[in-house]
C-alpha cells in the first residue's frame, strides 16, 4: 500500500479540487509553502480513519505493534494524555478504587477525577537531590493484599528524570491478585532499543496498557504518541471506544505520517543509530568525570552503585546536579541559555535536566560538556553549600475525593502562606514535569508551603488551576 506520506504527495500532485476540510484548501499561492499545507487533508476516500483504521493507517498500527511486541497498537495524535485517559477510564468502573504512583502526571489525576476514583498513592522515596526514586514493588504487594478491591495500578515509568522502577516484578505481584497494571511510559519509547534496560521496559515486562510519547525521545513531531495493549485484562474494543472521547475526530496526517517515518527509521537504521547513541553518552560521562562542582547524576550512580535489583536508570536522561555550587539548577539552566545557547529541558532547585536522543550528534554532546567545563571553572572557587535533602512530604490527608472538592461550589482564594489547614479546590504544581505537589480536595500541610517557598527562593514557577498564584483556591 505504500507509504502515507508519498499517498499524501501524490494526492497533491494529482490536483484534486477540495470541497472540504480544512479551511486552507491547499491553497499555497496564497499560503506559501512555510507550513506542510499541501499534504494537510481530512478524511477522505482512499485514506483510511484514525478511529476505525482498515487499510494505510492499520499498516503503520501493526508496524507499531510488531516493532514493540504488543497485542494491539494504537496511534496517537493527541500525546500521551489522551491514552492515559482512555486506558484508565477503559480499565475501571466510576468510583473503583486504584493503586496510584504518587509522582504520576496530571492527566492521571485528571482521569481520577472525571471517573471519581478512589485513589490509594504510592509514595516513592526522594532522594537528596529532589529527585523521585522508583516505586518498589513490596509496596504495591503490602497495598494490594490489604485491598482486594483495587482494581487498577497505575505508574510512571521512566520518571522524567529516568529513573525506571522493575514493572516486571511489580507486574507479577499484581497479576497475583488479578490486578491489571497501566503504565504512563511517555518518557521510555526508546527503552526497548538500549540494550542494558531493554528488559525493564513496560511492554517487555507485560504491562497490560503501556502508553508512549514518541516525539519525547524518538524522532517524531510533537504530539505523537502509542497506546499499547497486551493480555487478556483489557479489551480492545473498550479502548477504541475511550479513543474516540478523548483523542480528536480529526485527527492530522501529518502527525500519524510522523509516526509512520519514526517507525521506519527504527526499522532501516535502529540498529545502527542506538549503538552510535550508546557510544556517545558513555563518552558524555566519560568526559564530565572530571567536574569538580557540577556533578552528573549518572556518574554518581555509576561511582555508588546506588542501583538497587528494583530501579535502573535511563542514562539518556543527564541530570546535572548544582547541590554542591551556589547556583540552583535554574541558575544554570539560565547560563546555558543565555551564554551557550543551550536550552534544557526542565530545571530544579538542585539539578537541571538535559534531554537527549538518538537525533544528537557527537557534537552536540562535545558543545554541552565544553560549556559544562567552562561554567565548573568559574564555580570551583566559590563557597561550597552544604547540600540540601528534598523534604520527604508525606501524602497529604484526604477531606474530599477529587472529583467533589472540584464540584463543590463554595471557594475562595487565600495566600498560599495562610493555607496550613485548609481544603484544596484546585490542583498546585510546577512544570515541567507537571506532577502536583497538593490536588483537590486534600488538606494543605505546613510542609507543603515550606516546599513552595523552596521552589520560590530558587525562582521556580509554581502554578495552579485558576492560575491566581500566590493565591489558591480553597474550600471555603
Amino acid at each position: 500500500m505504500g507509504k502515507l506520506i508519498e499517498k499524501l504527495e501524490n494526492y497533491y500532485d494529482k490536483n484534486y479540487l477540495p470541497m472540504h476540510m480544512p479551511g486552507h484548501k491547499r491553497n499555497l499561492e496564497l499560503l506559501g509553502e512555510k507550513l506542510p499545507y499541501k499534504i494537510d487533508i481530512t478524511e477522505i476516500e482512499g485514506f483510511d480513519d484514525l478511529h476505525h483504521s482498515t487499510g494505510i493507517i492499520k499498516d503503520i498500527e501493526e508496524k507499531a505493534r510488531k516493532i514493540y511486541g504488543s497485542k494491539r497498537s494504537f496511534l496517537l495524535v493527541n500525546g500521551s494524555t489522551c491514552g492515559i485517559l482512555s486506558g484508565i477510564r477503559a480499565m475501571t468502573k466510576y468510583g473503583d478504587k486504584v493503586l496510584v504512583a504518587r509522582n504520576s502526571h496530571k492527566s492521571v489525576y485528571n482521569a481520577i477525577e472525571l471517573n471519581g476514583l478512589n485513589p490509594i498513592y504510592l509514595l516513592p522515596k526522594i532522594d537528596k537531590y529532589g529527585i523521585d526514586r522508583n516505586i518498589d514493588y513490596k509496596d504495591v504487594e503490602k497495598i494490594l493484599e490489604n485491598n482486594r478491591d483495587v482494581k487498577l495500578v497505575i505508574l510512571t515509568s521512566p520518571t522524567y528524570e529516568g529513573i525506571i522502577s522493575d514493572i516486571k516484578k511489580i507486574v507479577d505481584v499484581a497479576h497475583k491478585y488479578n490486578v491489571p497494571v497501566l503504565v504512563d511510559e511517555a518518557h521510555g519509547a526508546h527503552l526497548k532499543f538500549i540494550n542494558k534496560i531493554s528488559k525493564n521496559e513496560a511492554i517487555n515486562a507485560k504491562a497490560d496498557v503501556v502508553i508512549q510519547s514518541l516525539h519525547k525521545t524518538l524522532p517524531a513531531l510533537t504530539g505523537t504518541a502509542i497506546l499499547h495493549i497486551q493480555g487478556d485484562y483489557v479489551k480492545e474494543e473498550n479502548i477504541e471506544r475511550e479513543l474516540s472521547i478523548f483523542e480528536t475526530s480529526s485527527p492530522s496526517y501529518i502527525l500519524i505520517s510522523s509516526i509512520e517515518e519514526c517507525l521506519d527509521i527504527i526499522i532501516k537504521k535502529g540498529q545502527e543509530l542506538f549503538k552510535k547513541y550508546e557510544e556517545n553518552l558513555k563518552y558524555f560521562y566519560k568526559e564530565t568525570k572530571k567536574l569538580k562542582k557540577l556533578k552528573i547524576l549518572g556518574n554518581k550512580i555509576l561511582e555508588e552503585k546506588t542501583n538497587n535489583e528494583n530501579e535502573y536508570y535511563d542514562f539518556g536522561k543527564i541530570i546535572v546536579l548544582t547541590n554542591n555550587c551556589k547556583i540552583t539548577g535554574k541558575e544554570l539552566a539560565d547560563i546555558l541559555r543565555t551564554n551557550y545557547k543551550i536550552e534544557l529541558e526542565m530545571s530544579s532547585v538542585n539539578y537541571a535536566l538535559a534531554m537527549t536522543s538518538i537525533c544528537d550528534t557527537k557534537e552536540n554532546f562535545k558543545r554541552l560538556i565544553k560549556a559544562l567545563n567552562e561554567i565548573d571553572e568559574k564555580l570551583e572557587n566559590e563557597e561550597k553549600k552544604e547540600q540540601t535533602q528534598r523534604i520527604q512530604i508525606e501524602i497529604p490527608k484526604r477531606k474530599k475525593n477529587i472529583s467533589d472538592a472540584i464540584k463543590d461550589e463554595s471557594i475562595e482564594f487565600l495566600d498560599y502562606n495562610e493555607l496550613e489547614g485548609k481544603v484544596l479546590k484546585e490542583y498546585l504544581w510546577v512544570y515541567p514535569p507537571g506532577i502536583p505537589l497538593i490536588i483537590p480536595g486534600e488538606i494543605m500541610s505546613k510542609d507543603i508551603i515550606n516546599k513552595i517557598k523552596t521552589f520560590l527562593s530558587a525562582d521556580i514557577e509554581v502554578r495552579t488551576t485558576y492560575n491566581k498564584f500566590p493565591k489558591i483556591g480553597v474550600i471555603k
